[in-house]
């Protein structure tokens, strides 16, 4: 029985891993998107100010930046939460199935060698 438990373990465990990687390019995504928001403003208020160049093109580009860095980290945070919920479940599980495992302590009813 234990056996069917430590199979389980493994697998949560893997999954578990996996989450984890979701989770980290989750943040490598949403500092992408917030770079990206921050760029586009920023590429707006020095071509206000006329420090840079202000054209057009490059005011609709800022714009479509902010915009698409907003769409993405909108998209991101929902992933983001979906997958430390299912995070949280996993351990959950694996914490139980560890609790419901026969285990014995080392040192309890082991014979000791003179």
């Amino acid at each position: 029985m234990n056996e069917d438990f430590r199979d389980e373990i493994a697998q949560l465990e893997a999954r578990s891993e996996t989450l984890r990687e979701s989770i980290e390019r989750c943040r490598k995504f949403s500092l992408a998107a917030k770079l990206a928001i921050a760029g586009g403003a920023v590429w707006i208020v020095l071509g206000t100010l006329s420090l840079v160049g202000y054209t057009s093109e490059t005011t609709i580009a800022a714009i479509a930046a902010m915009i698409i860095g907003t769409v993405l980290l909108g998209s991101n945070s929902t992933t983001w939460t979906q997958a430390e919920a299912a995070l949280r479940e996993t351990e959950a599980m694996r914490t139980d199935l560890i609790g419901r495992m026969e285990l014995r302590v080392v040192g309890e009813d082991t014979p000791t060698l003179h």
